[in-house]
């Protein structure tokens, strides 16, 4: 009998061992997410953490809804303090910012078992080379914000007029329709305002930077887009308010009938409830250059080099880039996927919109970068810096286009050089 109660305790010590080194054996992920929607996305997101935790016994991600407010603080502060996540999704720019820092994992490994395999064909052309920098890819492309011109379909119906698909006929359009409350563009001094410059720099050809890298602003085709919203200004076409509008506010605007067009995300016209039949996405038009384009922003997921476990967290960004459809079609984020096969799902081909953007705009958006292209670190502050809302509200005010620029230009300059 004692026999038998030493063998029980024994059998017991040796099952306590096996389940400590069990869970000892299992390694945790820190893993930060952006809030890229409504609130429904960070409960969805946290379901699919959910079912990753579930589907394998040894990786345990622990998911972390992060806010916008404060967010490029909340990063640096981690990595300073050396608490950085092991994996975490961001803005545009952050990957390759922090990669400069010395503080992100490089993905060419990683990459290359996706080319291998075929994967990397999924991605939406230009997406990969839009995280790489200096011959290395430092993050991985799940999200595309682009911008396209939505408009009303009973404003212009109502002055007899046909979706424009030039520049001329956009104007021409925007001066017939301003009267009796209702302007031709409702717009903002805010990041939505700015990006008006951006998406038609790149509209007419244009851009941030000329193909060496080197500030061009005030390059000819930039230029001739500035002139062309001082021109809109200058007929009253423009909402007088849209200087000190928020986005909201010209988004109220526009869905109340009150402007006859608006330049927003993909699901613009998502929030416009029983107004929504009423909206349609302009063709994309083309410039005064005869050229087409528009702005985009690939969203990353990045890998610190602080992790102790980076082969574990790219376990689980494999798995997270394979499955993360849901993020849109039930947790309603925003954008549209970088993965062109989640792009063919019933929830965007059913989506008229939607649909469109991505058929007709997203095979010529260009990146911030555009015409050098690829990656830097600068962008990160010239994303964020204010110096593009400042020249949007100077012309949203009617100040002159050439010496708004000249200071944007000057400032850009000082970014570059740093």
């Amino acid at each position: 009998m004692a026999f038998r109660k030493l063998k029980l305790v024994a059998t017991a010590a040796a099952m306590l061992c096996s389940v400590g080194a069990s869970a000892q054996a299992q390694v945790n992920i820190d893993f930060w997410d952006q809030v890229w929607g409504p609130q429904p996305y960070a409960q969805r997101a946290q379901q699919l953490v959910d079912e990753f935790n579930r589907s394998q016994s040894e990786i345990h991600v622990n998911y972390r809804s992060v806010p916008w407010a404060n967010w490029y603080e909340t990063y640096v502060t981690a990595i300073a303090s050396g608490s950085a996540p092991d994996i975490s999704t961001g803005a545009g720019f952050q990957a390759v910012q922090f990669y400069s820092l010395d503080a992100i994992y490089p993905l060419d490994d990683f990459v290359a078992k996706m080319e291998a395999d075929g994967t990397a064909k999924d991605f939406t052309p230009g997406s990969l080379d839009a995280v790489k920098y200096d011959g290395h890819y430092v993050a991985l492309p799940w999200g595309i914000d682009i911008r396209a011109m939505f408009y009303r379909k009973d404003v212009l119906e109502a002055a007899g007029i046909k979706p424009p698909t030039t520049w001329d006929e956009f104007r021409k359009a925007s001066k017939a329709v301003t009267h009796d409350g209702v302007y031709g563009v409702a717009a903002s001094g805010d990041s939505g305002g700015m990006h008006w410059i951006l998406g038609l720099m790149l509209n007419n050809g244009g851009g941030l930077f000329d193909k060496d890298g080197k500030p061009d602003l005030t390059g000819e085709k930039s230029m001739a887009a500035v002139s062309f919203l001082s021109d809109l200004v200058a007929d009253g076409s423009v909402n007088p308010s849209s200087a000190g509008y928020k986005s909201d506010d010209a988004r109220g605007s526009f869905y109340a009938g009150k402007s006859a067009f608006y330049y927003s995300n993909p699901t613009a016209a998502d929030g416009a409830g029983a107004e929504k039949d009423k909206i349609g996405v302009l063709p994309p038009m083309a410039s005064s250059s005869g050229e087409k384009g528009t702005i985009n922003w690939v969203n990353n997921i990045m890998i610190y080099k602080q992790s102790k476990h980076p082969e574990e967290a790219m376990t689980f960004l494999r798995w997270w880039s394979d499955h993360q459809l849901v993020l849109w079609s039930e947790g309603k984020a925003g954008g549209i996927p970088a993965r062109a096969s989640f792009q063919k799902d019933p929830f965007f081909v059913e989506n008229e919109q939607v649909k469109f953007v991505i058929e007709n705009y997203l095979p010529i958006a260009k990146p911030m970068s555009a015409s050098k292209g690829g990656t830097f670190p600068q962008l990160n502050e010239v994303d964020g810096d204010g110096f593009l809302m400042s020249l949007v509200q100077k012309i949203w005010q009617g100040q002159p286009a050439q010496e708004a620029v000249q200071a944007a230009q000057d400032h850009l300059q000082e970014i570059m050089d740093q």
